[in-house]
């Protein structure tokens, strides 16, 4: 069974990709720019979370599926304007990898939000050789702070 393509921002379904460090430098030099995390409570519990302090911020937490199960959140949208009420700031959205958050920035576009990114890489980066993540990409490996749960 093929798994639907994730949207694109060359297909107008969002605002575009970016990358770790160039988050860091819009979220560190924007104010009003947001970081949502929507990865599952158990995710960034045992992998960790971006850690945003020094920016005076904190990060956004909107999962994109839920755990157990993997099932899509139905209430995303709603967590989403909960933790980002204001729709006409740069959203930027965090997964593991770089596909959930390419989801969720799509659906956060086609729900009113003007400026939304998806992060590529995502917190954790892809697999290395050994089928491990952590070693190829992401915003651990690019050495942005996190910490863990």
């Amino acid at each position: 069974m093929n798994e639907p393509k994730p949207p694109r921002a060359e297909d107008g379904a969002y605002a575009g990709d970016t990358t770790p460090k160039q988050t860091w430098a819009v979220l560190k030099g924007n104010a009003s720019a947001v970081l949502v995390d929507v990865r599952t409570d158990a995710e960034m519990d045992y992998v960790g979370l971006p850690e945003l302090d020094t920016l005076g911020k904190k990060t956004k937490v909107a999962s994109w599926v839920l755990f157990p199960g993997g099932k899509k959140n139905p209430e995303f949208t709603a967590h989403l304007e909960a933790v980002a009420p204001d729709k006409n700031v740069p959203v930027y959205f965090l997964c593991r990898s770089g596909v959930r958050s390419r989801f969720a920035a799509a659906a956060a576009t086609q729900a009113g939000y003007a400026d939304c990114y998806n992060i590529l890489e995502g917190f954790e980066g892809d697999k290395d050789d050994a089928g491990h993540r952590g070693n190829v990409g992401g915003w651990k490996f690019a050495g942005l702070p996190w910490k863990q749960g």
